[in-house]
């Protein structure tokens, strides 16, 4: 803990210089590398929103959130009861969702209806409450957290919360790929064992790794998820499997297999969010964007394939 405190101290010191008078945060490879290495509490509000396009979009559409809540647009009932369950349901063990003094689920219950109104095509997906009620906890600020949220869903994300969950389809046979290539001992065993990546992956995807790893490792991957993009979420669950590798090659059935998947996000290594992030940038071989956009194709195409011969048979 106390090496973790220096490597705070070092990466706060280094921000400050960077920060003094500069009054947005630009992309670069220094900033890149300072993201990479986590971003201090008391600027993360400021980073994610200027980096990751929420403030051009605020920009762009001044007033919009405002407009969106006081429109008089009926949310469906289904829509309605989804969110409002789920807001009870939000960080229950955290004083700002479950105290009356500065309440953070009124804030939630407008981002999330506002979004549902702003994008009807997905309306609302269990997860987004975990997603938004953790933006509001960094930014603090309504219209912020909701164009952030717009960020992930809209841009980020597309097609991970809608009806089909396409993306969410596509990114786990991504994965799937990847392991093939980045650990194929450990996909050959995975694929003996017939354990679906459908089982250990939705909950670390939809929920990008909120509920699932320790919130301060959370928050270093969300540092680089708004900074670099989508194929984060990929490296982390990569570095999930590579850290634990021999923990699962040891195990001998489908059971084995899946608690252990449980297990491995509860582990030390993920408690170490510095070493985590440095391991999950520093794998070998490549991770270039091309690669994994040209992953993403071939397991959109295989997808429809299997949908079209689905439907085939219906």
């Amino acid at each position: 803990m106390s090496s973790y405190i220096r490597v705070l101290a070092h990466r706060a010191s280094r921000w400050d210089d960077f920060m003094k008078g500069v009054n947005k945060v630009r992309k670069s490879r220094r900033v890149k590398r300072f993201v990479r290495k986590g971003i201090p509490t008391e600027l993360r509000a400021q980073v994610w929103v200027d980096t990751s396009g929420a403030r051009k979009k605020m920009k762009l559409n001044p007033g919009s959130y405002q407009k969106l809540l006081a429109e008089n647009i009926t949310i469906d009932e289904m829509t309605m009861h989804s969110i409002q369950t789920d807001i009870d349901r939000t960080f229950p063990d955290n004083i700002r969702f479950s105290s009356s003094q500065d309440d953070l689920r009124p804030a939630l219950l407008n981002v999330l209806i506002a979004y549902a109104k702003h994008n009807p095509r997905i309306g609302y997906c269990q997860g987004l409450n975990y997603i938004a009620g953790l933006m509001l906890l960094i930014v603090n600020k309504e219209e912020a957290a909701f164009w952030l949220l717009d960020v992930i869903v809209g841009n980020l994300l597309p097609d991970y919360y809608a009806k089909d969950m396409l993306g969410l389809q596509i990114e786990q046979e991504t994965l799937r790929e990847v392991v093939r290539v980045k650990l194929p001992a450990l996909f050959e065993h995975i694929e003996k064992l017939g354990v679906s990546y459908t089982i250990f992956s939705t909950k670390w995807f939809i929920c990008l790794y909120i509920d699932v790893l320790p919130i301060e490792t959370v928050l270093r991957i969300w540092d680089c998820l708004f900074y670099e993009g989508s194929k984060v979420i990929l490296r982390v669950a990569l570095t999930l499997l590579s850290l634990n590798e021999e923990k699962l090659m040891n195990c001998h059935d489908f059971a084995q297999l899946c608690t252990a998947m449980k297990e491995i996000t509860k582990g030390p290594a993920t408690m170490d969010c510095h070493s985590f992030m440095e391991h999950s940038f520093h794998m070998p071989g490549s991770f270039s964007r091309r690669w994994i956009k040209e992953l993403q194709k071939s397991a959109t195409e295989k997808i429809s394939a299997e949908q079209k011969a689905r439907q085939q048979f219906t």
